[in-house]
């Protein structure tokens, strides 16, 4: 089972992470499977048809032999070198001719299908037309040092009228056909296929063909990875707004043109962000208009609270109507917190950071500091209103802060790590929860609301981070924000 597993895994890694780069790589791989798969059809029929034609032609070649075998055989020995000279004078023969008293050795090709189809086809015709069966030896040989006799010469080194037909193409291979006419006299045949070069169509993957082949793939490829680019490039567009959007910036309008799906996709996208943007909007007047709402009748009860008698009936209406301000303060202010509306800009750490460690120290804080030199783009005030809530919770709990700014693979990192009694670990799940407060977050900070960790996390996501809390080795708490796309500046 983990075997099946890893393998239904594998193609995940395999493909990339982009659809552009996953259509591009499917595209690649169907146009190659296709050439690869055309080609070789392509090859076994052009081979076939090789065979077939070798074949054809060396049977007419070896009926043209068979004739001039006969031929020789009706002469009388002592004719037959006269004959073969008067040939040479003439020329314009089919064969070069010669008598030797036995078979010349030769050097013959290596195994090549075409040549041993012709060689094949050869032996079978020169023994049906051949009277008698004779003893018969066939070979291709090159004609470089060709033997043609028993003395050792060489076709090479004859006169160029005897052996001109032959030696037309001189890298092509000679067939040689020696016949017994009779003990002590042997025919030497030499001759070249109607085709000199029927071996090379045995191979039809030429260097040209690849070439060519290879200048078709890359053409197709250019023209399918330009196609691709063109229908993703609008994805691209749509995923670039929808993430600027999730940031809290203005994206422009997406363009209504490309595909069907695409302009109802975009359209589809247009009309959520229109939505949200009247829910956020219709959020913001709610809220407003129930703190409005909400003043006049609480301050009205505060003062007929006033009217009572009783003075302990009169103190809990009081901490009861305080307690309620105090609530609907504080959702307005997670409200005003979560959305501020400002531009991102590039925001320098150092200058942030060290504003912040500054005002802490001389409210009587110990707070610890390293320059970093780094920059993250970011909407300052909300970055600032986030790490200083978190430095707010370190300086309430912790005996002493440690505020820290890193780059880990390129994006922003940063702690801000009390060394207070910490979290319980069943509690750190529902710590960034809105009205959540621990037992000895009551104790130490009375006035709080249990916002401040929830407002954060709520301003670092829509910079597109995280905020992850832990308990720190050695005690307290550590509290991570993570910013994509770091940069560095000078500090």
């Amino acid at each position: 089972m983990p075997d099946a597993l890893r393998r239904l895994r594998l193609p995940g890694r395999i493909l990339p992470d982009s659809l552009q780069g996953r259509l591009i790589l499917v595209m690649v791989i169907g146009v190659l499977l296709t050439q690869l798969v055309g080609n070789v059809i392509w090859a076994a029929q052009r081979r076939a048809e090789a065979r077939d034609e070798a074949r054809t032609a060396a049977q007419h070649l070896a009926h043209g032999a068979a004739s001039a075998v006969r031929f020789f055989l009706s002469l009388p020995p002592n004719y037959r070198p006269l004959i073969i000279q008067q040939f040479r004078e003439m020329g314009g023969t089919r064969f070069f001719a010669n008598i030797n008293r036995g078979p010349v050795p030769l050097r013959p090709l290596g195994p090549q299908e075409l040549a041993d189809a012709a060689l094949e086809q050869v032996g079978a015709t020169l023994k049906e037309d051949l009277p008698g069966k004779p003893a018969v030896r066939i070979a291709f040989a090159w004609p470089e040092r060709l033997p043609v006799d028993d003395d050792g010469a060489t076709l090479a080194g004859l006169p160029e009228a005897w052996t001109q037909p032959v030696l037309l193409a001189r890298s092509a291979p000679v067939l040689v056909i020696q016949v017994e006419l009779e003990p002590g006299h042997w025919l030497y045949l030499a001759t070249l296929m109607p085709n000199p070069y029927f071996l090379e169509t045995g191979n039809p993957l030429t260097r040209d063909r690849l070439l060519l082949q290879a200048l078709s793939l890359a053409a197709v490829l250019l023209v399918s990875i330009l196609v691709v680019r063109w229908i993703t490039r609008p994805l691209a567009a749509l995923a670039d707004a929808a993430t600027a959007f999730g940031k809290g910036e203005n994206p422009p309008a997406l363009p209504h043109a490309g595909s069907r799906e695409f302009v109802a996709t975009a359209r589809a996208f247009e009309e959520m962000r229109r939505r949200i943007v009247r829910y956020m909007e219709d959020r913001e007047r709610l809220f407003v208009s129930i703190s409005h709402d909400l003043r006049t009748p609480i301050m009205r009860l505060k003062l007929r609270t006033e009217l009572l008698d009783e003075d302990a009936l009169r103190d809990e209406f009081h901490d009861d109507l305080d307690e309620l301000e105090m609530m609907v303060k504080g959702a307005l202010q997670t409200v005003k917190d979560s959305d501020i509306h400002e531009n991102a800009t590039e925001v320098r750490l150092d200058a942030l950071l060290g504003r912040m460690v500054r005002d802490a120290r001389l409210a009587g804080h110990e707070v610890s500091f390293t320059p970093s030199g780094l920059a993250v783009t970011a909407r300052p005030l909300a970055l600032k209103r986030a790490i200083g809530n978190l430095l707010d919770n370190a300086l309430y709990y912790g005996e002493r802060v440690e505020l820290t700014a890193g780059e880990r693979a390129g994006d922003i990192e940063i702690v801000v790590r009390d060394h207070g009694p910490g979290v319980p670990e069943a509690a750190l799940a529902a710590l960034g929860q809105p009205y959540t407060r621990l037992e000895h977050g009551r104790s130490r900070n009375s006035g709080g609301m249990g916002l401040g960790i929830s407002i954060a996390r709520g301003i670092v996501q829509a910079h597109g981070g995280t905020l992850a809390l832990a308990n720190a080795p050695g005690g307290g708490l550590r509290a991570t924000i993570v910013l994509p796309g770091g940069l560095f500046a000078p500090a």
